[in-house]
C-alpha cells in the first residue's frame, strides 16, 4: 500500500527527471591517473579535483600503506578521546608552517571545516556576518547554524562589500569568502578585500579549498598567492581531497582561536578522527609539492594550453585556475552535452541547480597535472563536435 508520504515523494522525484535536474552518482570502477573505468568503459577525466594527480603518487600510497601496517585503517575515535595520533600532529604542525600560521585543526571534511568555523566563529562575539553570494553551500550552512544575521553581496563586487562594511560602524563584521569559487573558477581579490576588512575592523574568513596546490609560487594557496599573513587573514579553511589527493580538510589560524573551536565546534568534537593512513598519506603529498615544483608548473602550462586552445575556438571558458566553467545554460541541454561527450570517451560532469543558478547550468571541466596536451585537444575538439551536435 503507497502512503501519501510515498506518493509525494514520488512526484519530486518525477517532476526533478522531467526539468533534468534529477542526480545520481556514476559508479567508478578504478581510476588510474586521468582516466577511470566506468561500465567497462575506458574514459578521460575531467571531473576530478585532484589537480596535481597525487591521489594515485606512489609515495602517497606507500605512506598510507606503511601507516596502515602501524595503525591499523582506522583512527578508533574522535579527536578528544583517543583518536589524535602524532601522525595528525605532524601534519597540523605542518600546516601552520607552511601558511605562516599559529595553529592548524583538523577536521574529517572541508564541509564539516567550514560549518564548525562559521558556526562557532559567529557566536563567539556579536557578527554581522557578510559574504560573497556564490560562496560553497558548507559556509551558507555554517552562516544559518549561527541564527544570526548576515549580508550576501553580488558575487566579486567590492563597491558592495565596501559600502556594506560602512554600515553601523559600530557592529562587529565576519567577512566570508573562498579564494577559488569551486563552480566559476574565479579567483577573489583577497588583498583588496583583506585591505578593506583591515580599515573597517572586520575578521576575514578564506575557504581555500580550490587555492591550495593551485595558487601561489610554491602552490601553497591564496595566502601564499597574495602575500596575505595571519593579521591580514585570521582564518583559513583548506581541504585534502582536491590538489593533496587525499580526504579531510583544515582551519588554521590564531592560537586562541583554534583553542576556541577545539572546545565549542561540535563537528569536530563529535565526529571521528580522519584515518591515520589518510593523513600519513596528505602529509607525504604535501612534501611531494614543496619539493617538486615541476607538478605544479605542468599544471599551469596545461592551464595556459587551454586557455589558448578554447579562446581560438571560440569558447568563452578561461580561469587562472584548474576549474574552467563552460556554461551551456538550460539543464537538459547541458546533460546532452555530457552524453554526446561521454560518447567520444570524455567524463565530464554537468553542473545544475540548486548547485548553481536556474538558467546557468554548465560543464565544470577540471584539468590535471595527470593530463596532457594531447587530452586537452581531445576534449576541445569534442565540444566542438557537440557544439553542432546539440547547439549550444
Amino acid at each position: 500500500m503507497t502512503s501519501s508520504h510515498d506518493s509525494a515523494i514520488a512526484a519530486k522525484l518525477s517532476k526533478l527527471r522531467g526539468q533534468g535536474l534529477y542526480r545520481s552518482p556514476p559508479l567508478i570502477q578504478q581510476r588510474a591517473g586521468a582516466r577511470i573505468l566506468i561500465n567497462d568503459r575506458q574514459l578521460l577525466n575531467f571531473c576530478s579535483n585532484d589537480y596535481l594527480g597525487l591521489a594515485q603518487h606512489p609515495r602517497v600510497i606507500q605512506a598510507m600503506s606503511k601507516a596502515a601496517e602501524k595503525y591499523g585503517v582506522g583512527s578508533s575515535a574522535s579527536p578528544l578521546i583517543c583518536g589524535r595520533t602524532t601522525v595528525h600532529q605532524k601534519l597540523e604542525t605542518r600546516i601552520s608552517e607552511c601558511l605562516g600560521r599559529d595553529r592548524a585543526l583538523l577536521f574529517s571534511c572541508g564541509y564539516m571545516a567550514n560549518l564548525a568555523l562559521v558556526s562557532v566563529m559567529a557566536q563567539k562575539r556579536r557578527f554581522e556576518i557578510i559574504l560573497d553570494r556564490l560562496c560553497h553551500a558548507s559556509i551558507i550552512d555554517g552562516v544559518l547554524a549561527t541564527g544570526t544575521r548576515f549580508h550576501r553581496y553580488p558575487h566579486l563586487d567590492l563597491e558592495s562589500l565596501q559600502s556594506r562594511l560602512r554600515l553601523a560602524p559600530d557592529i562587529s563584521k565576519l567577512v566570508l569568502t573562498e579564494s577559488v569559487f569551486s563552480m566559476d573558477g574565479d579567483i577573489a581579490p583577497l588583498d583588496n578585500i583583506a585591505k578593506m576588512c583591515g580599515e573597517n575592523d572586520a575578521r576575514l574568513v578564506v575557504d581555500d579549498a580550490h587555492g591550495l596546490g593551485v595558487l601561489g609560487k610554491t602552490g601553497l594557496g591564496a595566502m601564499e598567492h597574495f602575500n596575505l599573513d595571519q593579521e591580514a587573514v585570521p582564518l583559513v579553511m583548506g581541504t585534502f581531497g582536491k590538489s593533496l589527493g587525499g580526504q579531510g580538510a583544515f582551519v588554521a589560524g590564531k592560537e586562541a582561536d583554534i583553542e576556541y573551536l577545539i572546545q565549542h565546534a561540535r563537528p569536530y568534537i563529535y565526529s571521528t578522527s580522519l584515518p591515520v593512513p589518510v593523513v600519513a598519506a596528505v602529509l607525504e603529498a604535501l612534501r611531494i609539492l614543496t619539493e617538486q615544483p615541476q607538478v605544479l608548473a605542468q599544471l599551469h602550462e596545461l592551464i595556459d594550453y587551454f586557455q589558448l586552445r578554447a579562446a581560438q575556438l571560440g569558447f568563452r571558458i578561461g580561469t587562472n585556475t584548474a576549474i574552467q566553467p563552460l556554461i551551456i545554460g538550460p539543464a537538459q541541454k547541458t546533460m546532452e552535452v555530457c552524453k554526446e561527450l561521454e560518447k567520444r570517451g570524455l567524463f565530464v560532469m554537468g553542473i545544475r541547480p540548486p548547485t548553481v543558478e536556474r538558467g546557468k547550468s554548465r560543464l565544470r571541466i577540471t584539468l590535471s597535472a595527470s593530463h596532457n596536451k594531447e587530452d586537452l585537444d581531445h576534449l576541445l575538439n569534442s565540444l566542438q563536435e557537440c557544439r553542432k551536435v546539440v547547439g549550444f
